[in-house]
């Protein structure tokens, strides 16, 4: 098996912090249920529950306003689901588990995203007039592309027409500063293993006047919004790992000039490569690029082969490669989409690895361009 020394994929799933399986490993040598009430069971509640206030202080919410899930897919259908009877409008660059939904649902109202990948706030105007008393979904930061969206200003508008607000904000949380009360959000969809954390556990933090219908049945936890046992031990992983962001934001900084100089050898050496949404206000660690000319399959078979792990900005179905509906909604072209690829960094980066990934990049750009031109 090909190993992959550098890993480029945190967008994907970030590697779990030290601190953070020494926290879960402690736990898991406890036992109880955190709905018993017999002293195992309040040990166990009691870690929830400092685990809940751990999210409260990042994300200035109440403690009371957040409920545990399984991951933020389960916490984008909980949202969705319980509003399932308004006009839903959505952006065209929704994460599959707001879009899939959203179609099960019924038929989602697409909001428009401009060629640098914003949403269209003029747009959205047109679809709450037309749509009054709505619901709105709009992420915080692209998982392909790392574009920031306006939500605050989204939400204000939408609270004009009457409209409940939702924002899936994974892949800024463990990024940038998220505060949930500023913010203007009625629900909030959270994932720990985008920050450090480990996999299997998310949050949907939900306003005071929202009353959320759960979308997981069987039991009255997570104050009667959510059935099923608590996660303790992925729950104090959460917590912890979110405990521990001040010291990735003190870098962040850094990170970006990583980014940004990573970006830089790529135009010298292929300036017809799109860096997607370059002139878009983006989080510090995700780059989508374009190769001319050569599919993003043969780039990711290569980089692995280069024990570089980094992914396809299109998804693949039997082989077949498919344009990232995110990039289609930019207005790239079918050619340029289907070369598209996401480089994403974080915790554990070291900036040799972006040298490595931008060597090995203009190497089988080179190599195939000569390839082209014969």
């Amino acid at each position: 098996m090909n190993a992959t020394p550098f890993y480029l994929d945190y967008a994907a799933t970030t590697p779990i912090k030290p601190e953070v399986i020494d926290a879960v490993s402690l736990v898991m040598k406890t036992h109880g249920n955190a709905s018993s009430v017999h002293g195992f069971g309040r040990t166990a509640r009691e870690y929830v529950e400092n685990a809940r206030r751990q999210l409260s202080a990042r994300y200035h919410a109440k403690p009371s306003q957040i409920v545990f899930t399984s991951g933020a897919t389960e916490a984008n259908n909980t949202a969705l689901q319980a509003f399932k009877q308004r006009p839903m409008i959505i952006s065209a660059i929704e994460h599959p588990a707001v879009t899939q939904t959203a179609l099960a649902i019924g038929q989602p109202i697409i909001l428009k995203v401009s060629s640098d990948g914003v949403i269209n706030l003029n747009h959205l105007e047109e679809l709450l007039k037309a749509n009054p008393q709505a619901f709105v979904s709009v992420m915080l930061v692209n998982n392909e592309t790392g574009v920031i969206q306006p939500v605050k200003e989204a939400a204000a508008l939408a609270k004009q027409y009457g409209a409940v607000v939702h924002c899936d904000a994974v892949q800024g949380a463990g990024r940038m500063a998220v505060d949930f009360k500023d913010l203007g959000v009625d629900m909030l969809s959270l994932s720990a293993h985008k920050l450090g954390g480990p996999q299997g556990v998310g949050a949907l933090i939900v306003a005071d006047n929202i009353k959320l219908e759960p979308f997981m049945m069987g039991g009255s936890q997570e104050a009667r919004r959510r059935g099923g046992t608590e996660n303790v031990a992925g729950i104090v992983g959460f917590g912890h790992a979110v405990s521990l962001l001040d010291a990735d934001f003190a870098v962040t900084a850094q990170w970006e000039a990583w980014r940004e100089g990573f970006e830089a050898k790529i135009r010298a050496a292929a300036p017809t490569a799109i860096i997607v949404g370059a002139k878009s206000l983006r989080v510090c660690a995700i780059s989508c690029i374009t190769m001319p000319g050569v599919r993003n399959d043969t780039q990711l078979m290569a980089f692995d082969l280069a024990g570089l792990a980094v992914s396809s900005g299109a998804a693949c179905s039997s082989g077949k490669v498919q344009p990232s509906p995110v990039l289609k909604a930019m207005g790239i072209n079918e050619a340029d989409a289907t070369s598209a690829i996401r480089v994403s960094s974080g915790w554990g980066t070291e900036p040799q690895e972006l040298e490595k990934l931008a060597q090995s990049w203009i190497e089988l750009y080179q190599r195939c361009s000569k390839t082209i031109a014969a």
